[in-house]
């Protein structure tokens, strides 16, 4: 039969190849957006009201046209449905539920149609390469790109990759840059967003793995996976660290990165504007990388915390400042790259810190359990750090201890419970008086009791509470809580969640 559109069918699969070739779209993308252009001229003739469905054969180029029905039991809408029995007449296989579709005559695209048709076929031409740029650059997340500065927006910039635009905003700039139109520039895909105008690209040089991906395209043991980036730190601009891993020891992956002179991490150092690297060895002993991680400060000792994810390093006094970094960029960069909280003292400091402890536990001790203050310091000195502690360890624990025979231990434990029981009867009494939400202790569980009512006392008894105060007030409450800043942050913003 003839074409139901002013040109002939091989016209149209010419149309459709010619159009697939140039916007870089699927031949049936196009002959899609065809027939929903043609369908729309057919509804324009037939009338909107009718399910009216256009289809081109891909291989001939024959468009036809159809108006559809469904086959119910009781006609509500007769535009678009028909009964069973009138089904039959035309299809005998007919049943309810079914689709019938009657092909109608051959209709002549007026100038109008022709022009509704010809913007219908754009916007899906559009939306097909939409779809593949989309899709392409969604596989791209992670990668590195070269670009061109194209212009500036508010100041974010718009960069020209070749067929497509990505933004990249200001904030995703290293401190300092400075870019103009049709400076190349190096970026990391950070993001791909799907929007109304096509899909967002967002570049970032701030972002952590910008740095790792740096590294990949300058250390070929890194791009051949012979060698293993296990973690980025950064502050951009200023300095980074960056933990690397072989499992080959007779690999160096520490000389591999930093190259011949220095070679390597130099044209890293250069295309970051003067960021400085640290290279370090990851280990999976955690004491080790968090060691390495503090370089170039020598460490003295670790003490680690395993429950807590945190670790206590103690440097010589003459290492303090170098640990610490310039404003604390140091410690921080480490914290960040190992995962785990790290608090910094001096020899002198944890010298004091631990005699305090053991005095104040020894105290405890001496006074909770009424006991001479000889057995408090043996207490202390055997590790435990609170009366509950005490209560519920095993009696073979205790009578281990030189001088801790079973009668002794036995009336240790049996002080300790009886103790622990009143304290915490009467730190109920204090929850209920004070009105402490319970989800807030769920929160504050591993808080000592005297802390929780501290806070209490202060007006911080629900969650809502606890994410309206800030860190330094949170200090200020509990100057001895053993939380560093990292631990608050998380502890406050998990109440605001």
């Amino acid at each position: 039969m003839n074409s139901s559109v002013s040109v002939g069918n091989n016209e149209i699969l010419q149309v459709a190849d010619a159009v697939a070739r140039e916007k870089s779209i699927s031949r049936d993308s196009v002959i899609e957006a065809m027939e929903s252009a043609i369908q729309a001229a057919g509804k324009r003739k037939y009338g909107h009201k009718h399910d009216i469905k256009a289809e081109i054969d891909a291989k001939t180029g024959e468009v036809k046209l159809f108006r559809g029905f469904e086959v119910v039991e009781n006609i509500e809408n007769p535009h678009t449905e028909i009964s069973l029995t009138d089904a039959l007449l035309s299809n005998k296989d007919a049943k309810l539920g079914d689709f019938i579709y009657e092909l109608l005559p051959p209709i002549d695209l007026g100038r109008v149609a022709a022009q509704s048709a010809k913007q219908i076929i754009i916007q899906k031409v559009r939306d097909s390469e939409r779809d593949r740029q989309y899709e392409l650059f969604k596989n791209r997340i992670g990668d590195i790109m070269s670009g061109v500065v194209k212009r500036l927006e508010f100041g974010d910039l718009i960069i020209d990759i070749g067929r497509d635009e990505a933004i990249l905003r200001r904030d995703s700039l290293i401190k300092g840059e400075i870019y103009r139109p049709n400076d190349k520039i190096l970026m990391y895909v950070e993001d791909v967003r799907r929007v109304p105008k096509g899909p967002q690209i967002f570049l970032s040089r701030t972002h952590d793995q910008f740095v790792a991906k740096l590294f990949a395209q300058e250390v070929p043991e890194i791009y051949d996976g012979v060698i293993e980036v296990k973690s980025v730190a950064r502050e951009p601009g200023s300095r980074a660290k960056i933990a690397v891993y072989c499992r080959d020891s007779s690999i160096d992956a520490v000389g591999s990165c930093v190259g011949v002179r220095g070679g390597r991490v130099q044209s890293i150092v250069n295309e970051l504007k003067g960021e400085k690297i640290d290279i370090i060895l990851w280990s999976s002993n955690p004491a080790t990388f968090i060691v390495n991680a503090l370089t170039p400060a020598q460490v003295s000792k670790v003490v680690i915390d395993e429950e807590k994810r945190s670790v206590e390093v103690i440097v010589p006094t003459e290492q303090l400042s170098l640990a610490i970094g310039r404003r604390g960029q140091n410690v921080r960069l480490a914290s960040k790259l190992t995962g785990w909280s790290i608090d910094i003292l001096t020899e002198d400091e944890q010298s004091k810190r631990r005699s305090e402890e053991f005095t104040n536990l020894t105290a405890l001790f001496t006074k909770a359990l009424d006991v001479e203050e000889i057995l408090g310091q043996l207490l202390a000195a055997e590790g435990f750090t609170s009366v509950e502690e005490v209560a519920l360890v095993s009696l073979d624990d205790l009578t281990s201890i030189d001088g801790f025979d079973e009668e002794l231990a036995q009336a240790l434990k049996d002080r300790a419970k009886v103790y622990v029981d009143k304290a915490n009867k009467e730190f109920n009494k204090k929850v209920e008086a004070l009105g402490i939400e319970e989800e807030l202790l769920d929160a504050l569980k591993g808080f000592s009791q005297d802390n929780i009512i501290k806070l209490a006392e202060v007006g911080i008894k629900t969650m809502e509470d606890l994410a309206e105060i800030s860190i330094k007030e949170f200090h200020e409450i509990l100057p001895n809580s053993g939380l560093n800043n990292d631990k608050v942050r998380v502890l406050i913003n998990s109440a605001k969640k």
